[in-house]
């Protein structure tokens, strides 16, 4: 931080544009006052691995007297938090010793008396939180122009509006490789810090009412959004640390030596071993058209009833390649559809065994409300019209009144 280069007078408040002002004064019996600056910065590191402070550490050079010294700290316009600052002597830690710190008042200021057994210089470390210097993530992925791969590139940006500069300072994000570069007063600056190269993609493409919605609820078509599917995990090229939440944006090769911009998301925080969903957009050559074709209302006693549920659906793939739709069904939303009110209770039901697609159902990534199937589906013909496939979704919705 900046050195505040005036002479020194006893209890003189210290006011300056600088961000922090510093000196050392030696005390004596028939001691004059002595100026020694404070040193300019020798090496800064900046922690960033906590979510919500940024933690500066810095090492100085400084000459001390032998007794008892005043260090005077100061600083404006910088959000530091006045109770973090530490003093710690790196050079001879059991003879120079901090024996007080004091805060006067109204003044972001303190003052440590540090003694010392002999005249010389002693490196110090100064650490301290400090706010509106902070860290966000974002991703670029470039997919293959078969998408069956991408590279993933992750970038750490340092925003710094503390208005305070840091040459040369170390940091590390608090996981992969440490930097080190200069940092400038209202600076942004983007540093790429892992970068991951073959890394097997799938495409998915999914149909869920509860979550997506109609395209055209005139004509029950569903929207059908598009994702890229990865897993964290080192049999795919990654695992080698959890994904922070930040901007992805998703590019393709187009085979003519340049990428073509597929869409934007938000990369969730994602643990070692989960699963990545990028989002591309909205299909328009998969369509799917959802319809109730059977809603059998049976008295079981009394006021109870049970529901017998077909759901319809009518898939068109025109896309010149075979591909695969996951359908998902929310079992509570299905049932407020029936019904035409939520009841709040948990859904009992069943999968009757005629349903045609319960071959096709993900028991691992099914629940208790929502259940996943994945769909094959052809390819359009060589006449360019697409195979109609028609699946259906036979449920018995159970005890309810």
């Amino acid at each position: 931080m900046s050195v505040y280069p005036a002479l020194v007078r006893p209890r003189r408040t210290v006011a300056t544009a600088f961000v922090v002002a510093g000196m050392l004064v030696t005390r004596g019996v028939d001691a004059g006052i002595k100026l020694i600056t404070l040193p300019p910065r020798e090496r800064v590191e900046i922690q960033l691995d906590h979510p919500n402070v940024t933690l500066v550490e810095e090492e100085r050079v400084v000459p001390l007297n032998a007794g008892v010294n005043e260090v005077v700290f100061a600083w404006a316009n910088t959000q530091i938090d006045k109770e973090s600052i530490q003093f710690r002597p790196l050079s001879d830690p059991e003879s120079v010793r901090v024996l007080s710190v004091s805060y006067p008042p109204n003044e972001n200021a303190l003052t440590w008396q540090v003694a010392s057994p002999k005249a010389g210089s002693a490196r110090v470390r100064i650490s301290y939180l400090i706010g509106q210097l902070d860290k966000s993530f974002a991703y670029e992925a470039v997919a293959a122009n078969d998408e069956k791969s991408l590279t993933l590139r992750q970038y750490v940006l340092l925003h710094n509006r503390a208005n305070e500069t840091f040459g040369d300072a170390g940091m590390w994000p608090g996981f992969g490789e440490r930097f080190e570069r200069p940092i400038g007063i209202n600076e942004t600056k983007q540093l790429l810090s892992a970068k991951f190269e073959n890394v097997p993609v799938r495409k998915v493409y999914t149909a869920d009412l509860s979550e997506f919605g109609y395209l055209d609820e005139g004509k029950k078509q569903l929207r059908v959004p598009m994702h890229y599917l990865l897993k964290n995990d080192s049999a795919n090229a990654l695992g080698r640390f959890p994904f922070m939440y930040g901007k992805a944006r998703v590019y393709q090769d187009d085979g003519r030596g340049t990428t073509a911009f597929l869409g934007e998301d938000w990369m969730k925080f994602t643990p070692r071993d989960d699963e990545v969903r990028l989002y591309l957009g909205v299909a328009k050559d998969v369509v799917v058209k959802r319809t109730i074709a059977r809603r059998d209302q049976n008295r079981v006693l009394g006021n109870l009833y049970h529901y017998d549920v077909v759901v319809k659906y009518e898939i068109e793939n025109f896309k010149d390649a075979p591909v695969v739709l996951d359908i998902a069904e929310s079992m509570r939303s299905l049932r407020q559809e029936i019904l035409g009110r939520d009841t709040g209770r948990n859904v009992e039901f069943e999968l009757v065994k005629d349903t045609p697609m319960a071959e096709m159902l993900d028991k691992e990534k099914s629940t208790a409300d929502r259940l996943l199937f994945h769909v094959p589906l052809p390819a359009r013909g060589g006449d360019q019209k697409a195979v109609k496939a028609t699946q259906e979704l036979h449920v018995l919705i159970k005890n309810e009144w």
